[in-house]
């Protein structure tokens, strides 16, 4: 356990009265940090469980076995979530603990695709709300009741219960619990075909938004209406929205919300034969898309620019951008196909070697066929007077070719040995990285969607919603730079070129981010951009220079930030320079970030040099890194 952590859990038990139960408030406070740190979380239960085991409270072992079964949900461990409510079960029999593991395990089934369990534990947790008269609990419950009828398509249940959790919102005066419900009925209908119900849905939704002066809601339910407009062929209605939808997430700052918006102005456009308007919402839809890497409208706009070109007769532009899009989704989706042929370029390269090999071997036999004629060539001039000499030559001579081509056939075999390593290091590096695509890729995405449901699915405190939109963004972040590595595992080499290219997207990705700083990115004409790294290397040169800008843009307070590559006497060298408050290094060089850096140039077998001082900016050297 780290120092922190310790240093927490002490003031946690210095704050218990007399009169307190230790394990609830371990509970108490882990549940106030699980959204934003969950590993914390876990630390502070499995404490606060020792503490009940301890102290013999069935109880309190109780309510922290389904706490942690509600933190291992929220990291899509739903096996395990469900195997810590069920043991929560055993342990209590208080009424609220055990509505509230129902309630889990019926979230938990949900996930798993086991409907009608999901449905039988909301119920069960539903009914304890309803005696005791609590009735947000009870409007939340009905909302994922309704959800889990949705799910399955049993339209007139699904809508049953979500108008019970609307009618209990409404009497809490929730406006924000109720307008969600109106949005879970309306998309019933939708999914129903009643387009006139659920646009009547979403326009309630739109006016309770309204009320709250909830921008992004009133963006989300304009959008929603847009659609349904879309979907009565009512076209100008349908237009209206989605413009007022699209103006709204801009003014707010949501520019991946203003790509789809756009993307759905354009293609209504191009199916009602007004594709000459469509253009300028598809170029910035895409260029939306592409700066905040929205992967569903990058597809869409290429989509829509496909269609937009056919609309107007011309085929071979269509043509090109069904291509891109089909190159697209290749290199996003099907990364089993880049796998296959990746193999397949293996096996093209080694049958080549073989070949190449067989190749020498016949030249080798050739020359020692000629070289053995002119031998006896040389034998017949001579004559019997020098047969014994001649013999002595011949026969030294052709134990020096054989052990030539000895030695010949070992350099082929080693040569041999050596593609087939590499071989079975590419097997690995394609199975790892199709592993981490496949499987923590996915399950990093059915985080996010998780984390959307919850923001959407249940009405949570302001700053719970806050801490889920953080965890968000963090799992996002993560996926990006999963990404990362599995570009860097999937080269043997990289150039820098290559680099040079990734280092300019996170830049670009920075600067978006940051309106009050200026960032500069300046390659050396002197350096070689041909000039090929492993991708260990790569990825250490990458990740250096993301440490340091990210340390600038979160400590150091600077205007300017500069990233630049040199080539100084036959070595390479990179600089990142900021104008910032500085720091001293020799109080803060046991950071993780430094440290870090530290690291990485030491793999680099490069040298590292760090000027700062307070007021003065910080500037980080990395040098001597290869000989270019």
């Amino acid at each position: 356990m780290n120092y922190f952590i310790c240093i927490v859990l002490v003031l946690f038990s210095a704050t218990i009265s007399w009169g307190q139960n230790r394990a609830q408030v371990y509970n108490d406070s882990a549940l106030d940090i699980y959204k934003t740190d969950s590993k914390k979380a876990i630390v502070i239960l499995e404490q606060g469980l020792m503490i009940a085991e301890k102290e013999g409270s069935k109880k309190e072992k109780g309510r922290i076995l389904n706490s942690l079964g509600i933190v291992y949900r929220d990291l899509g461990e739903f096996e395990k979530s469900k195997e810590l409510s069920l043991e929560s079960l055993k342990n209590t029999n208080d009424s609220l603990i055990v509505a509230s593991a129902y309630n889990n395990l019926g979230v938990v089934n949900r996930n798993l695709g086991f409907y009608e369990e999901a449905v039988s534990f909301l119920i069960k947790a539903l009914s304890i709300y309803d005696a005791k008269g609590m009735m947000r609990e009870s409007a939340v419950t009905n909302n994922n009741i309704g959800i889990v009828y949705s799910f399955n398509d049993v339209y007139d249940k699904a809508v049953e219960y979500h108008l019970k959790a609307k009618g209990e919102f409404e009497k809490l005066n929730d406006k924000k619990g109720a307008s969600e419900a109106y949005n879970n009925i309306a998309i019933v209908y939708a999914n129903n075909g009643d387009l006139k119900k659920a646009l009547e849905y979403f326009k309630y939704s739109l006016k309770l938004e309204s009320e709250l002066k909830d921008k992004k809601g009133v963006a989300e339910s304009l959008n929603n209406i847009g659609g349904v407009y879309y979907y009565l062929e009512e076209v100008d209605s349908s237009l209206v929205y989605f413009e007022k939808s699209a103006e709204l997430e801009k003014e707010i700052g949501n520019y991946s919300g203003v790509g789809s918006s756009y993307n759905n102005i354009a293609q209504v456009l191009i199916e009602k034969k007004r594709a000459v308007k469509a253009k300028p919402y598809i170029d910035s839809a895409f260029v939306y898309a592409q700066t905040y890497k929205v992967v569903e409208d990058i597809q869409a706009a290429l989509q829509n620019y496909s269609d937009y070109y056919q609309a107007n007769n011309l085929p071979q532009k269509a043509l090109e951008y069904y291509k891109r899009l089909t190159n697209f989704k290749d290199s996003i989706q099907n990364l089993d196909v880049k796998n296959k042929i990746a193999e397949l370029e293996i096996e093209y390269q080694t049958e080549k070697k073989e070949k190449e090999i067989l190749k020498q071997r016949a030249d080798l036999a050739e020359k020692e066929r000629d070289i053995s004629e002119k031998n006896s060539f040389i034998l017949g001039l001579v004559g019997l007077a020098t047969v014994i000499s001649l013999l002595g030559f011949l026969v030294y001579n052709q134990q020096k070719l054989k052990n030539r081509q000895l030695k010949k056939e070992s350099e082929l075999k080693e040569a041999l040995i050596k593609i087939e390593t590499q071989n079975r290091l590419q097997d690995q590096r394609l199975r790892i990285s199709r592993d981490l695509h496949d499987n923590i890729g996915a399950q990093l995405t059915f985080i996010i969607s998780s984390l959307d449901n919850l923001k959407y699915g249940f009405k949570l405190p302001d700053n719970l919603t806050a801490k889920l939109e953080t965890i968000s963004q963090f799992t996002t972040a993560t996926i990006y730079e999963l990404r990362d590595t599995i570009w860097a595992m999937n080269k043997t080499e990289i150039s820098f070129e290559d680099l040079q290219s990734r280092i300019s997207n996170f830049i670009e990705k920075a600067n978006s981010s940051s309106d009050a700083i200026t960032f500069n990115f300046r390659v050396d004409q002197d350096v070689d951009s041909n000039k090929l790294f492993t991708s260990v290397q790569g990825m250490n040169i990458y990740r250096i220079i993301q440490e340091s800008v990210n340390n600038a843009l979160k400590y150091a307070k600077a205007s300017i930030i500069n990233v630049q590559f040199l080539s100084k006497n036959h070595q390479f060298e990179m600089t990142i320079t900021d104008n910032g408050i500085g720091f001293n290094p020799d109080e803060v060089l046991g950071g993780n970030g430094l440290l870090n850096i530290k690291k990485r140039t030491h793999e680099l077998d490069a040298e590292l040099e760090i000027i700062s001082s307070e007021n003065k900016g910080t500037t980080i050297r990395v040098f001597k890194i290869l000989n270019t």
